[in-house]
């Protein structure tokens, strides 16, 4: 794959010119875009996949649940149903996709949660449902620009910064690196425990932020306990010679902290939003203990031969400077009501 990547490279300047030509569109008004006149907040990056914008929709959820009426948007990827579709009860994984199904299981009642591939129509039908939502996130919606986001936050690795990268089909950007301009708020995530002042130093210099922006870093911390599907917890630590499976984008933050605490496990390691099949079920009821990822969770605890054998170690955001960011998302929160 990677030799493929590589050969692919003459490519890469056409991929540049086209996508760039195409902000530039959006830039002169030359392509339409919709604005709202209410809070719409979009999480997103310029990689393809695995920056952690699911954790951080749900920080953004659990800090704002409780003084606003909030939605979240995304276009439910590879998911079996079309169109517009908000959750309910009788919702399953297959008609939301996984992270909205995730989304509506963590929150329930106190968030709506809704998929559209066409994300102007999706906020439109939102605004229609009574009580109707006071803030709507948009998921995954940075290159999405028919709808005008009033406040943006972009997302890029410690690991692979997007200033470290290059557009498709060679590299992993979406589009050229100069779009980070239009964010509000970048974060560096998945960063190290012990990260030290310089590194950040270091981060800050690269990147560049704007007067107008504003750059923070994010942890991600894992639990010390499992959880079930019928709410049975376990100690992390107690749990031995288990299988790890994993349809992330990356799994290498996990894998890491699992073997540093000495755990004995296999990996089983699927591809980002993988469907499992038939075989790959009959393979896993094999197992004695299955851990997995919050999010491959929701595609795998409807299959009752997994029930009492299936658990997931859930994570944790954290930011170096969580004041400000909620400072910053409030601020723009009150402006908008003016």
């Amino acid at each position: 794959m990677k030799l493929i990547r590589k050969l692919l490279f003459p490519i890469v300047p056409i991929y540049y010119i086209v996508t760039w030509l195409r902000n530039k569109l959006y830039n002169f008004r030359i392509k339409p875009s919709t604005s709202f006149d209410f809070p719409v907040i979009c999480v997103g990056n310029l990689s393809v996949g695995g920056t952690g914008k699911t954790p951080m929709i749900e920080y953004l959820l659990n800090m704002l649940k409780n003084d606003y009426k909030l939605a979240t948007l995304s276009r439910g990827y590879k998911r079996k149903t079309k169109g517009f579709q908000v959750a309910n009860n009788s919702s399953t994984v297959d008609d939301l996709g996984d992270e909205p199904f995730q989304f509506y299981n963590k929150f329930l009642n106190e968030v709506i949660v809704a998929v559209d591939g066409n994300r102007v129509n999706g906020v439109k039908q939102l605004k229609k449902i009574d009580p109707s939502p006071e803030v709507i996130l948009l998921d995954d919606a940075f290159q999405h620009r028919k709808v005008i986001a009033g406040f943006t936050i972009l997302l890029t690795t410690y690991n692979k910064p997007y200033f470290k990268d290059i557009v498709l089909p060679t590299g992993d950007l979406r589009e050229p690196r100069k779009g980070a301009k239009r964010a509000d708020i970048i974060v560096v995530t998945k960063c190290p425990q012990n990260l030290k002042e310089e590194e950040k130093a270091y981060f800050h210099k690269k990147i560049g932020p704007r007067n107008n922006q504003d750059l923070f870093f994010s942890k991600i911390s894992y639990g010390n306990k499992v959880f079930s599907n019928t709410n049975l917890s376990k100690d992390l630590n107690t749990i031995t010679n288990f299988t790890l499976v994993t349809g992330i984008a990356n799994a290498n933050l996990l894998v890491r902290f699992l073997k540093d605490r000495n755990l004995n496990f296999e990996h089983l390691n699927f591809k980002d939003h993988y469907n499992f099949l038939d075989k790959d079920i009959t393979l896993l009821e094999k197992k004695e203990l299955i851990l997995t990822t919050e999010k491959d969770f929701m595609r795998l605890k409807h299959y009752k031969s997994l029930k009492e054998k299936l658990f997931y170690l859930p994570i944790k955001v954290t930011l170096d400077n969580p004041d400000k960011f909620e400072n910053l998302v409030i601020k723009f929160l009150e402006s908008s009501k003016n």
